[in-house]
């Protein structure tokens, strides 16, 4: 029996990784201005969103999570414990390092506002450019996370700005699948109502279509923050400062506690703001039946 009928054939052999490496290097080498700017505008980016937050006084950041927390699910109980894990993390000295990773976190979600919402919306008129990009989605979302690592530190260098590009690359497909079924699931009936009125194409859009769908819109934003604060310990390999940073260090050092401090406050400010934005997607939900 010959050897290819149990083993993959020898002969064939499929080199992509020498192509893709030559791109890299083609862009390395011919885009390094381009990059160079986006690296500024980024960091530029950076430095205004952790400007604002360090700004804001500890007691005033656990006031504001304590009064949405109290809007959103109207119990008491679940606002004073979201106020006293919050903090929590200022009693276990990591209050900076928050602040640190929350706008990482921040940036990255902004950013994938404002790429996947109209993305979302361009998808949701499409089916032809639905069909395309699916399996485009279906990649990211399954492409390991350390594999997004690799481009953006060879192209961008080592720090908080490559970590953005990486983490917007790796949570932005929920926000584009969510936005574009939440639109295609309104009811034709309202937005043939609409247009009967004389909505143009926009005003449906606008007045109809989104806040119709803003429910599961919102669960698509929930997705990619929380795929964003996910992401955080991983870019820690690339020089990400903030908690990320401190499990990797607590990792090196087989550092037991310091690894547990910074994970469980990670932990923390996942389980608040999905529980915040899920929050807010109920409320919306109840105001569409109404």
């Amino acid at each position: 029996m010959p050897d290819w009928f149990i083993e993959f054939p020898s002969e064939i052999n499929l080199n992509i990784k020498d192509a893709i490496d030559k791109f890299i290097r083609y862009l390395l080498t011919n885009g390094e201005t381009f990059f160079e700017g986006i690296k500024e505008v980024l960091k530029g980016f950076l430095n205004g969103i952790q400007g604002v937050i360090s700004r804001i006084p500890w007691w005033l950041l656990i006031l504001i999570v304590f009064i949405l927390s109290w809007r959103t699910s109207r119990k008491l109980g679940k606002a004073i414990l979201y106020s006293a894990l919050l903090f929590f993390i200022g009693a276990m000295g990591l209050w900076p390092l928050m602040n640190t990773t929350l706008t990482i976190v921040i940036a990255s979600v902004i950013i994938s506002i404002m790429i996947g919402f109209p993305m979302g919306i361009w998808v949701s008129y499409s089916d032809r450019l639905d069909r395309m990009i699916r399996p485009v989605l279906d990649t990211m979302q399954t492409m390991p996370s350390f594999v997004y690592l690799i481009p953006v530190a060879m192209l961008l260098g080592l720090g908080n700005v490559p970590a953005v590009i990486a983490t917007t690359t790796y949570a932005l497909p929920p926000l584009i699948r969510l936005t574009s079924h939440g639109i295609r699931q309104v009811d034709n009936e309202v937005v043939e109502a609409a247009k009967a009125f004389g909505s143009t194409k926009w005003q449906t859009l606008v007045k109809v279509q989104i806040p119709q769908a803003m429910p599961t819109i919102m669960t698509g934003l929930n997705q990619t923050i929380m795929m964003a604060i996910a992401m955080v310990v991983t870019c820690s390999m690339i020089g990400t400062t903030g908690l990320g940073q401190e499990v990797l260090i607590s990792i090196n050092r087989l550092e037991t506690g310091r690894g547990f401090s910074a994970g469980i406050s990670i932990v923390i400010i996942a389980i608040i703001i999905d529980r915040l934005t899920q929050g807010i997607v109920k409320k919306g939900e109840a105001k569409i039946e109404q």
